[in-house]
C-alpha cells in the first residue's frame, strides 16, 4: 500500500459520511462547521487513533466513461452532495472519538445541514496508491510491452 494518507497503517478504517445540504443551507455553512469539526478531531483524537481525513463536494460533473447505469449528463445533487471521509488505525478508537464531549455538539450542528440525516459507514482499506513519476510510467509501458503475454 503506498502512502495516499500518510502514515495510515495498512489494516486501518476508512469511514464515509454522505452529506445531502437542506435546501436552506450553503456550502458556506457546510465548510464551516465541518472545519470546526475537522479541527476538534485532530486536535483531541490525532493521538487516539485520527489519522487523516478529507471533505468532497460534489461537482455535478458524472462521468459517461465510468458509469453504467445509463448517460446523464449532470448530478440533481451538484454543490448539495458532499463525502466527510476519514482515516482511523482502528473502528474502536473512531467510536471512542465520536463519544468525546467535546466532539459531540460540533457534530451535531453538521447534522442540522443534512437533509438525508446521518449514516456512517465503515470500510477495510483494501487498496491504496500514488500516481507513477513520469519516468516509472514510461518504464511501466515498456515492461508491459515486453513482457506482457
Amino acid at each position: 500500500m503506498s502512502g495516499l494518507i500518510s502514515n495510515f497503517p495498512y489494516d486501518g478504517v476508512v469511514t464515509v459520511n454522505r452529506v445531502i445540504l437542506k435546501r436552506d443551507y450553503t456550502i458556506d455553512d457546510l465548510q464551516e462547521r465541518v472545519a470546526e469539526l475537522c479541527e476538534n478531531v485532530k486536535t483531541y483524537h490525532s493521538d487516539t487513533g485520527f489519522v487523516g481525513g478529507f471533505v468532497a463536494l460534489n461537482s455535478g460533473d458524472i462521468s459517461n466513461e465510468g458509469s453504467t447505469v445509463g448517460q446523464p449528463v449532470a448530478s440533481d445533487l451538484k454543490h448539495r452532495e458532499s463525502l466527510i471521509i476519514t482515516f482511523w488505525r482502528s473502528f474502536e478508537e473512531h467510536e471512542a472519538s465520536h463519544r468525546s464531549d467535546t466532539f459531540q455538539p460540533l457534530f451535531r450542528k453538521v447534522l442540522d445541514l443534512c437533509e438525508n440525516g446521518n449514516e456512517e459507514i465503515a470500510y477495510e482499506m483494501l487498496w491504496s496508491g500514488q500516481a507513477y513519476s513520469p519516468e516509472d510510467a514510461k518504464a511501466a509501458r515498456e515492461a508491459k510491452q515486453r513482457y506482457a503475454a
